[in-house]
């Protein structure tokens, strides 16, 4: 079986595995794969998405597996190409999601040579992938495509990554049609695909998170905290019981009657009556949210229905529970009053956050968060540091966007523009990324498209305070660390900058706008989503870490602590 063959039952496993979106990084060794990849293409079995950076690649490839709810695939060529997709490995390691690594590479003669752009690629990602095989050159690819899909799909776990490293020898071009044709290259590869595909879409295997009963908590002052991921079950659980619900923005289950806003402040008064803890999904955001889960005088419970990808067995605190039946059991309803006291309190929170807001002469991130929320009716994807942590403060249990995503696998700045980008291709939903400037330029390559590629809906809101604000807020701006090491705590990790954004976007053919207000601010929120725009709206981050002091004391003063 030559290079092309091999190939083309490589796009034809894919096709039949459902895998609608793949992602091409340019390169010869590659080459076998984009030749297939073009014939799949121009018959309709797949779209191609080309871009010239591998890592933007990998994180188009990861929104487009979160848009769709499907594996997609991403096809680099050997050597540092294949390395620069670990970071988007990662993320979907920890954070479960399909994304399929085809890394082209040198036949098993050419290793270990000296031979150009070859190294020990096989099984590079080591413990981030829930598969690593190796396709020898020659040989036919579909078992192992087989194997490799089914465990992306989680057949044997959580899912996740997987790499198939392929070796292509020369000729890499087709020299001429294949002796098969595409009906038989298709049904053949297919019956592999399938035949490994069968258990893909079980559930784990019964790992006995907990072997008691758990006990009766009727009437026990229970709190729901909704992490990344958690979805709409965790807000229909707490409206059911009766229960204060503390929703990060990507939980998707900010929403309902009990929905809690500002949560994080109110922690303060309420923490030392809250008597039990129910948890969905990841929880990433809040240090108070953090602190409520590590004390030991509580007792805390982790639905966990399917294997879990962001913890090991055993690391975790909480009772593992994996039936809503014993979760039911474990929370039991609130206590009269219990509810309304929470509810009581995040609206006068609410409305001391707001008439602050008001009284502010700038534009600030709670501004921002605050009209970013309120103003998206489709997708919203989330940048991590302070724009998802001032959404989880403003945002408002009476309105949701469509979906809410964010990478809180890792929670890294890179590869958010990228990953946006893919979310909105994925369903040709129109898409709104809010992240500060760090987290922009970072990604600013994931802007680069060529002549006839598709675009996106994308409008990515920027909020460019000139540096990473987040550190001011954090132990890096108190006064005395200011005091003991003067400009070098700006310079290590205020890291100003000076990039014109504006200019930035125009060289990769990408509107701009400068937001100056917030009349100007909502106008701009309340336009269509359409093709792809940078709103830049311009702040000052020296007196953060002053702002956010007055946000609290006002909430704690409006609820009374």
């Amino acid at each position: 079986m030559d290079s092309s063959d091999s190939a083309r039952r490589v796009t034809a496993a894919l096709a039949t595995a459902g895998i609608t979106d793949v992602v091409l990084a340019p390169g010869s060794r590659s080459a076998p794969l984009a030749y297939a990849l073009a014939e799949a293409a121009e018959r309709g079995e797949l779209r191609i998405h080309v871009r010239v950076d591998e890592r933007v690649a990998g994180f188009t490839a990861l929104g487009l597996a979160l848009g769709s709810q499907r594996p997609a695939a991403v096809v680099t060529t050997s050597g540092t190409a294949v390395g620069e997709l670990l970071p988007a490995v990662m993320e979907a390691n920890h954070a479960a999601v399909p994304l399929v690594v085809l890394s082209a590479d040198r036949p098993d003669e050419l290793r270990g040579t000296g031979a150009n752009q070859t190294t020990r690629q096989a099984g590079l990602f080591g413990v981030h992938v829930r598969a690593a095989v190796d396709v020898p050159a020659g040989t036919d690819p579909s078992p192992y495509l087989a194997r490799a899909l089914a465990e992306s799909r989680g057949v044997n776990g959580p899912a996740g990554p997987v790499q198939v490293n392929l070796a292509f020898r020369d000729p890499l071009v087709p020299s001429m049609p294949s002796t098969h044709t595409d009906a038989e290259v298709t049904s053949e590869a297919g019956v592999h695909a399938a035949s490994g595909m069968t258990g893909g879409d079980s559930a784990g295997p019964d790992r006995g998170t907990t072997t008691a009963a758990p006990p009766s908590g009727a009437g026990a002052r229970t709190v729901v905290v909704a992490g990344d991921g958690a979805g709409e079950l965790a807000a229909v659980f707490a409206q059911h019981l009766g229960l204060p619900l503390l929703a990060e923005p990507s939980s998707n289950a900010r929403f309902g009657s009990s929905a809690i806003g500002a949560y994080r402040l109110l922690l303060e008064g309420f923490g030392p009556r809250i008597e039990r803890v129910v948890v969905f999904g990841r929880p990433t955001l809040s240090r108070p949210v953090a602190a409520l889960l590590a004390r030991t005088d509580i007792e805390r419970a982790l639905y966990v229905p399917e294997p879990p990808a962001w913890f090991e067995e055993g690391r975790r605190p909480e009772r593992l529970i994996g039936t809503l039946d014993e979760l039911v059991a474990f929370a039991g309803r609130g206590p009269d009053g219990w509810l309304r006291e929470w509810r009581e309190a995040g609206a006068r929170a609410e409305a001391a956050l707001q008439l602050l807001l008001d009284q502010e002469p700038a534009l600030t991130g709670l501004h921002v968060a605050d009209a970013v929320w309120e103003n998206t009716a489709d997708n919203l994807v989330l940048g991590s540091s302070n724009p998802i942590r001032d959404v989880d403060l403003m945002a408002s249990g009476d309105w949701h966007p469509l979906e809410v995503y964010a990478n809180r696998g890792l929670a890294g700045i890179d590869g958010s523009i990228s990953t946006a980008g893919g979310i909105a291709l994925a369903a040709g939903i129109p898409t709104r990324l809010l992240v500060g400037d760090l987290t922009f330029l970072h990604d600013a390559g994931g802007l680069l498209l060529g002549p006839g590629e598709e675009e996106p809906d994308l409008q990515v809101v920027v909020l460019n305070d000139a540096g990473g604000g987040i550190f001011g807020l954090l132990e890096h701006g108190q006064p005395a660390t200011v005091e003991r090491y003067g400009t070098a705590v700006e310079r290590l990790f205020g890291t100003p900058h000076s990039a014109d954004l504006a200019a930035l976007a125009a060289g990769y053919g990408v509107r701009h706008r400068l937001i100056s207000t917030a009349a100007e601010l909502d106008a701009a929120l309340a336009e269509p989503v359409t093709g792809r725009l940078v709103l830049e709206v311009r702040t000052d981050r020296a007196g953060l870490r002053g702002f956010h002091a007055r946000v609290k004391q006002a909430v704690l003063a409006a609820v009374g602590h």
